[in-house]
């Protein structure tokens, strides 16, 4: 099977030149989409001649992954995975999840709660709120709907490159199981950031987020 690895990068730094070189230890395609990173992403990326493409705007995660669908789609790629660039991701889980689209599943999330409990905390909350709203919907229960680390089968990537109007992660995995799309999780660990920034580092990224999230799902998928 095919596969192309999208590693969308934004002002990662500290983190992507370790997390390629993992990568690279298991023979798949890669490539790392440079979302207009203002650090030394680019540089580092040029420096070790890493497979990736730089974008001339940033234009945030959703718009990054149909650039790395499409690309996947024109070159001819039955597969292609999702992993962060911030190194929370770790590509030995890649495998198995894959294992799930050869099996004949269309889009596979990597969980942290297939087997494991969900914490019962604050910032777990917009998770479970998430969850139920799927619930709602779909009738499908999912335990970790935020997860970047996903795969998508040909169909899927297909779908994904030619229209994709999701704002993130949650509405694009409610879109999928309510138009009949076989998907499925599969268990798996993450590590914490290391170093640089997340996206969700103040608290009004974080509320427009949930916001944005919970109106795709109620009112467009």
């Amino acid at each position: 099977m095919k596969t192309l690895i999208i590693i969308p990068a934004h002002n990662e730094e500290a983190n992507i030149e370790a997390l390629i070189k993992d990568v690279c230890k298991y023979n798949y395609d890669y490539l790392v989409i440079n979302d207009f990173s203002s650090d030394s992403t680019a540089e580092i990326l040029d420096r070790n001649n890493f497979n990736h493409l730089d974008l001339p705007i940033n234009l945030g995660i959703a718009g990054v992954t149909r650039v790395g669908f499409k690309y996947a789609y024109d070159h001819g790629y039955d597969c292609c995975m999702c992993i962060d660039g911030d190194g929370q991701h770790q590509p030995s889980y890649v495998e198995p999840i894959l294992k799930q689209i050869e099996a004949g599943d269309d889009y596979v999330v990597g969980s942290r709660f297939v087997q494991e409990k969900k914490p019962l905390n604050a910032r777990m909350l917009g998770s479970r709120i998430i969850c139920g709203l799927i619930k709602i919907k779909t009738g499908k229960k999912v335990t970790d709907p935020t997860s970047g680390m996903r795969a998508l089968g040909r169909n899927v990537i297909k779908e994904f490159s030619e229209s994709m109007n999701f704002y993130a992660e949650p509405d694009a995995l409610c879109h999928l199981i309510h138009t009949g799309y076989k998907v499925s999780e599969v268990q798996v660990e993450m590590k914490d950031r290391e170093g640089g920034v997340s996206y969700f580092h103040s608290p009004f990224k974080s509320i427009y987020y949930m916001i944005a999230v919970m109106l795709s799902i109620l009112f467009i998928q």
